[in-house]
């Protein structure tokens, strides 16, 4: 479990230096086709890399909730997919309301892991590795064994090559994680008190989705975010030293190469700016080694006024401020998709931790 550790810039800071692995189970996928606060409870569901969810009316590179899309069609879909802790259902029902799964109108319920306090940048991966699904092959005597310390020695090499490829990508990460430092400080200079703002207005009118007019100042105050962002990215590997939306438009720019596109022409705010270096560092850090279906974890949900909507009175129950003041949002999480592939019931999920120093989750 991550510990809090204070606040910066109203921010809630969370110490996830000693989470290590962190595991738990889908309990649930749901999808909708249509607009509406609720999502159905489907048998399974399908990532398409840099999309979203297969049918989901919240898929595409470019914003799909209505109210960001009132606000500035032009950002880019940093919540492709969301996933929500099932452990908020016990919570709110122990004060009176019925909630479960699909009904905050997420795509992944998940049971046994702490999404609020995961860092920015995390990898999810869904299902279990090859090697824990297939298991090794079973030995056939002593030639077997004799084949193996073989195998073994290959096996060695291979890791050292693999562990020297590792430390690079690390680096480069590393990299990308100091230039989304300098994205989130130099941002939230420019912007300061937009934060504020729109806390106040997710607090007290309840409008998560209808913040646009204070977006809108984030992103003005903001103006250089964009060139931050094709900077760090390009440290990050992505391209060859030209603009995020040059390097995206190129097969080597990955499967999240467009919405990161997206993101470089447009505006952000200093929360979407960090999220696009953070989300740009992790798809460069990943080799394409595995196979499983995976996402990048970009924000927060801000919970908006139709939650209340949904069962009255719920809204105080995901969105409030701690006794420091500051805003703490339990609606769950956004992310892109890194890869693609089938999710289901029971299946394992697992978090890979961006590189030191870790940013916390901001509503995004």
């Amino acid at each position: 479990m991550a510990r809090e550790t204070g606040s910066s810039g109203g921010r809630c800071v969370r110490d996830t230096r000693g989470m290590g692995a962190v595991q738990g189970t889908v309990a649930a996928v749901s999808c909708n086709d249509t607009y509406a606060f609720t999502k159905p409870v489907r048998d399974e569901v399908v990532l398409i890399a840099g999309v979203g969810v297969q049918g989901d009316v919240h898929a595409g590179v470019h914003v799909k909730h209505r109210g960001r899309v009132r606000a500035d069609p032009t950002q880019p879909n940093f919540r492709q997919v969301h996933l929500l802790q099932q452990e908020l259902f016990a919570e709110v029902g122990a004060k009176g309301y019925a909630v479960g799964a699909g009904d905050l109108g997420e795509n992944v319920t998940t049971s046994g892991i702490d999404l609020l306090g995961l860092p920015l940048g995390t990898i999810l991966r869904f299902g279990l590795p090859a090697a824990a699904q297939f298991g090794p092959p079973l030995a056939d005597g002593a030639a077997t064994v004799a084949d193996g310390v073989g195998t073994a020695a290959t096996v060695a090499d291979g890791a050292a090559t693999a562990a020297d490829g590792a430390a690079t990508a690390a680096d480069g990460a590393a990299t990308a994680a100091d230039g989304a430092a300098t994205v989130a400080d130099g941002a939230a200079t420019a912007a300061d008190g937009v934060g504020t703002a729109v806390d106040e207005a997710a607090t007290a009118a309840g409008e998560g989705d209808g913040e646009g007019t204070a977006v809108d100042r984030a992103g003005t105050a903001a103006d250089g975010a964009g060139t931050a962002v094709d900077e760090a990215a390009t440290a990050a590997g992505e391209g060859d030293g030209g603009a995020l939306g040059e390097g995206a438009s190129r097969p080597d720019a990955g499967p999240l190469g467009a919405v990161l596109e997206v993101a470089a022409r447009a505006t952000l705010d200093r929360e979407t700016a960090a999220s696009a270096v953070a989300i740009a560092a992790a798809a460069a850090g990943d080799r394409g080694v595995d196979p499983r279906p995976a996402v990048v974890l970009a924000g927060l949900r801000n919970p908006c006024g139709q939650i209340n909507g949904f069962r009255d009175g719920l809204l105080k129950e995901v969105v409030g401020r701690d006794a420091d003041g500051n805003v703490v949002r339990k609606a769950g999480v956004m992310a892109v998709v890194l890869r693609g592939g089938l999710v289901r019931p029971g299946d394992a999920v697992t978090a890979e931790l961006p590189p030191l120093p870790h940013a916390p989750l901001e509503r995004v």
